[in-house]
């Protein structure tokens, strides 16, 4: 005996410092039969792997090609300076770039933020990834500038950080194929939305029409069934109906 063939995964893909943790578990109990194939990837590859068809959606970092991907923005995170605890500007409930000046910036390779010009002093070299540059920041080389989430992702004992004003800023969004907008795409939308488990918006129209045409036919050909034994009743009481009216008249005694 062949068992029900299993669905192909919804393919999710995020970049570090997002915690799609919430809506995975909500998918999973609305739609426990559709495995979730869950990835992160670096935040410079999450486009070209929508793209070249390799996840059907990802949590991305904006900007996006809006051309050829769709983008639903969810969050702006803050941005914070990572710095050794003993550093002076701990002292301080929030900084500013000016506060920068006399420090080396890191500025690593894998970078989320839109620096036009950025603050402090530049270092001779740019770290490979946002993990190598906080090493640098505990070695006491320089400081660092991240989203929040970041921040938090490679937290250490031994560092800390403090708001970043008048800094560029890191938007995350739900992002995919603008030519593969599937059903999944919609119940995962759905779900970072927070609607209820019984919308249909966002569902293509056609097929919510056949289905209700579908059960129109299945409605009315159910009645005919129905009205079937009703005739063969009716056909059948013909006889029985002199009888029906014999007995409802009292006879006369002789």
């Amino acid at each position: 005996m062949t068992g029900s063939a299993v669905p192909s995964p919804f393919r999710l893909v995020y970049v570090p410092g997002v915690m799609p943790d919430k809506w995975v578990r909500i998918w999973k109990e609305r739609l426990p039969d559709v495995p979730l194939a869950l990835t992160q990837v670096p935040a410079g590859t999450a486009q070209d792997l929508l793209l070249g068809g390799e996840a059907d959606a990802g949590l991305v970092r904006l900007p996006v090609d809006r051309t050829v991907l769709s983008a639903i923005p969810l969050y702006t995170e803050q941005t914070v300076v990572v710095v050794p605890r003993d550093h002076l500007v701990t002292a301080a409930d929030t900084v500013t770039p000016d506060d920068l000046s006399d420090d080396i910036v890191l500025h690593p390779l894998d970078d989320v933020l839109a620096w036009e010009t950025l603050p402090g002093r530049p270092a001779l070299e740019r770290p490979a990834t946002t993990a190598d540059a906080v090493e640098l920041v505990a070695a006491g080389i320089g400081v660092l500038v991240v989203p929040l989430s970041l921040a938090r992702l490679h937290h250490r004992k031994d560092l800390t950080h403090r708001p970043l004003e008048e800094a560029p800023e890191s938007s995350v969004a739900l992002a995919w194929p603008e030519a593969a907008t599937t059903d999944r795409v919609e119940d995962f939308i759905g779900i970072v939305r927070g609607r209820t488990v019984n919308s249909t918006r966002g569902r293509k129209q056609p097929p919510a029409q056949d289905r209700r045409e579908r059960d129109g036919r299945a409605d009315r050909s159910g009645g005919a069934r129905k009205q079937q034994p009703a005739g063969r009743g009716r056909r059948g009481s013909s006889g029985g109906a002199s009888g029906s009216r014999g007995k409802g008249k009292p006879r006369r005694r002789s």
